[in-house]
């Protein structure tokens, strides 16, 4: 066994290393990556044959969480590991996204990236590692790579930039990136702020490449020690003559086609499928074509796409006519669907999304249960990505990750906007629908969500709205575009997807992929400004339709009253198993969660019926009253005596009101006046210090009788003596007498 170790520090002095050759041997690549307590394996194989007219790399990245990591038991019935949650998905993508651009273009062979949290640190977020141990497998294995890469995560906190914060520093943040990079380019960012200047963005991506640079260099260093040759391979087969050919017959036309203004994705679809149609039956029979329909598809597109960039960049328009700033024509209508809690469409171009609001109680909180990170969330957006919204046919299997994904941009970029929970107590769940995608569908969700939200009267601090930026670049001619609202066809062939939400006054959310080298900070700060004055217009456009909140929530969203108790009482609302909560839930037609806070119970009541809540508001108001002298109470009766009748005052406080306080005249017999169930306004009159026993009266709230006099009551008279009977006249005992029943010793 030959392990090989490397370390470095973070800039805050924390250890990390890179060990390999101790597990996972015989993977073709494997690492264990250790911060702390918190360790990740990470393993990469690659397939030697690849499948014919293959003309892309099929690379799966997962990442998974093991419990024990943490020593903790899954949740749900089977308690093992299953499919992956939505944030181990998320960091999947991570890691995919800064990996998959550093594959050869030509290496097809069918590759799995795994990585698995083996040991967690509650304090230490293993997501900021994982590129790092994923990227580590496959320097030290033979598969091809243009790497090394690695990602950090950046926050900055009281004013300063921090480079894998704890978990418990992180809460502090005002911004929060996931950056990941080679030594020389930054290539995947993803993260969300409070309202950022792009200034203060570009900052914070140097520092963090800055810390990349440093894992890059280590990652050399431990592939050079491990000494592994990179295998060769050849996954494409290639006919110069037949590219040169497509090249000559198609470019021009294609170039053509690009400068016909054609808006109409279908229409341009189809007129690009027509050259390539027109070329193979101008210089092909059937016969000559044999085998080489796959190769001329792939020499096409490669044709199509530098014929689209070269017109962009020499004619200054793009493929719908707009120059490089236009924005798509907008329109947006709220409260489009009437049973919703709030709806609105945004649609763009041909891009439009269906957002609706649902608001709820506590009870309606999502219940995070992962490994490292458990919890509730009361913020939810949920993307769906039909397959008509493009026009397709396909089969619909659950929730895709692109989905995960693109919910979970729009969710950062509105949750920064959300108001307080005292102004806003309610569980909320957006759903954006895309019905129609030729551009950015999630930032259409960022424009819809937002109108959905403020059409549903949740009070936003400010309005959000977000645009998707492109890229168009020639390095030898030194030209580059930068587009603004991009087409689904320019995030295809251009070399950057950059999606920025935010107000009028800062970032909220972005995401960024570059597909080439060498991006500058100089474009990258021209793209951020565009991106503003993009977004600007947008938020125009949207607060022509809703200029604000509404005042009030729907007649149909249930209303939410929240209150605070004293912590001993939670029991009493509870009750035993539940049942006084469960029957105050039923009987009032409400929704009722309770939550324990510091030495307070925190309780939210629920319901579209104010009289219900109302109801519910008074009963609990009753079992968490303190009975106080002198004040009034509708009770209950609830046992009769012959000396009395118990009465409930309060839920579950009982109190005697003793026969003497049930009328100025005399009372012989309680139940003439009284019977069980029977209600009964009295007076607390006192409770007893030392027992808590309380003393009711109902006389004190009658009238007194005309010429009333209170008489004493008799003294009862000595009772008879009975057989039996002790008296002062009997003799005392003998104290050597002992007393019958008493045992006798043996010896005596």
């Amino acid at each position: 066994m030959n392990v090989i170790t490397k370390k470095f520090n973070l800039p805050d002095g924390r250890e990390v290393t890179i060990e390999t050759g101790k597990l996972a041997k015989q993977a073709d690549g494997s690492v264990v990556v250790r911060i702390g307590n918190t360790m990740l394996l990470a393993t990469v194989c690659a397939k030697t044959e690849v499948g014919e007219n293959v003309d892309f790399m099929p690379l799966t990245v997962d990442y998974q969480e093991k419990y024990a990591s943490t020593g903790r038991f899954p949740g749900g019935f089977f308690k093992r590991e299953a499919r992956l949650s939505e944030y181990e998905i998320l960091i999947s993508r991570l890691i995919d996204r800064a990996l998959r651009p550093l594959f050869p273009n030509n290496f097809h062979a069918e590759t799995q990236v795994l990585v698995y949290l083996i040991s967690g640190d509650i304090n230490t977020l293993p997501d900021a590692f994982a590129a790092l141990a994923a990227s580590s497998a496959l320097a030290v294995s033979d598969i091809p790579f243009n790497g090394p890469v690695s990602e950090v995560r950046v926050a900055r906190i009281d004013g300063k930039f921090v480079i894998n914060p704890s978990v418990e520093d992180l809460e502090k943040s005002d911004l929060e990136l996931m950056v990941g990079a080679t030594y020389e380019n930054i290539s995947m960012v993803e993260g969300e702020m409070k309202e950022v200047s792009e200034e203060v963005m570009i900052e914070a991506l140097k520092v963090a490449h800055d810390a990349i640079k440093q894992q890059c260099l280590i990652q050399k260093e431990l592939a050079a020690e491990v000494g592994k040759t990179k295998r060769e391979y050849n996954h494409e087969e290639n006919d110069e003559a037949l590219k040169a050919l497509v090249h000559e017959k198609t470019y021009q036309k294609c170039y053509d086609c690009a400068k016909e203004k054609i808006a109409d994705k279908k229409l341009r679809s189809d007129k690009i499928n027509a050259i390539k149609e027109a070329f193979i039956e101008d210089n092909f029979t059937e016969e000559t074509l044999a085998g080489k329909e796959f190769m001329i598809s792939r020499y096409f597109h490669d044709v199509h796409r530098d014929a689209v960039r070269d017109m962009i960049l020499n004619e200054n328009i793009r493929l719908d006519g707009r120059g490089p700033e236009d924005i798509r024509p907008i329109w947006c209508e709220v409260d489009y669907l009437p049973s919703a809690h709030g709806s609105a469409i945004f649609t763009r171009g041909e891009t439009q999304s269906l957002s609706t609001v649902t608001l709820g109680s506590k009870l309606d909180e999502q219940t995070i249960d992962g490994a490292v990170i458990e919890g509730k969330n009361d913020f939810m957006l949920h993307y769906n990505f039909p397959p008509f919204s493009t026009g397709e046919v396909k089969g619909i299997r659950g929730t895709g990750r692109r989905e995960v994904g693109h919910g979970n941009l729009a969710l950062r970029a509105l949750k920064q906007v959300l108001p307080d929970k005292e102004a806003n107590p309610y569980t909320i769940r957006v759903v954006s629908d895309i019905l129609e995608s030729n551009g950015s569908s999630s930032m259409a969700t960022v424009c819809a969500g937002c109108l959905a939200l403020m059409d549903a009267g949740v009070k936003l601090t400010k309005p959000v709205s977000g645009i998707a930026m492109g890229l168009i670049t020639d390095t030898a001619a030194g030209k580059y575009a930068v587009l603004s609202d991009i087409l689904g066809d320019e995030d295809h062939l251009g070399d950057m997807d950059f999606k920025v939400c935010g107000t009028r006054d800062g970032i909220t959310a972005c995401q960024m992929d570059i597909k080439i080298d060498g991006l500058s900070y100089e474009i990258l700060a021209k793209a951020l400004a565009q991106a503003g004055r993009g977004r600007a217009h947008i938020l125009g456009k949207m607060l022509e339709t809703l200029p604000e909140a509404r005042e009030d929530y729907k007649p149909h969203a249930p209303r939410i009253v929240q209150i605070t108790i004293p912590k001993e009482f939670i029991g009493a609302v509870i009750g035993k198993g539940g049942e006084v909560i469960q029957e105050m839930q039923r009987e009032t037609g409400t929704d009722i969660s309770i939550e324990e806070e510091d030495e307070l119970g925190i309780i939210q009541i629920a319901s579209s019926n104010k009289a219900g809540i109302d109801q519910a508001l008074e009963r609990i108001k009753q079992i968490t009253t303190v009975p106080e002298t002198g004040e009034i109470y509708h009770g209950t009766v609830k046992t009769l005596q012959p000396f009395g009748a118990f009465v409930e005052i309060l839920p579950g406080k009982d109190a005697l009101l003793h026969v003497s306080e049930l009328r100025w005249e005399r009372v012989d017999n309680v139940e003439d006046i009284l019977k069980e169930g029977d209600k009964i306004d009295v007076k607390l009159l006192s409770i007893d210090s030392k027992t808590g026993k309380m003393k009711l009266s109902h006389k004190v709230l009658l009238p007194k009788p005309e010429g009333y006099v209170e008489q004493e009551r008799p003294a009862r008279p000595p009772r008879s003596p009975r057989i039996g009977d002790r008296s002062d006249s009997r003799p005392p005992r003998r104290e050597n007498t002992p007393s019958i029943g008493t045992p006798k010793l043996k010896s005596e």
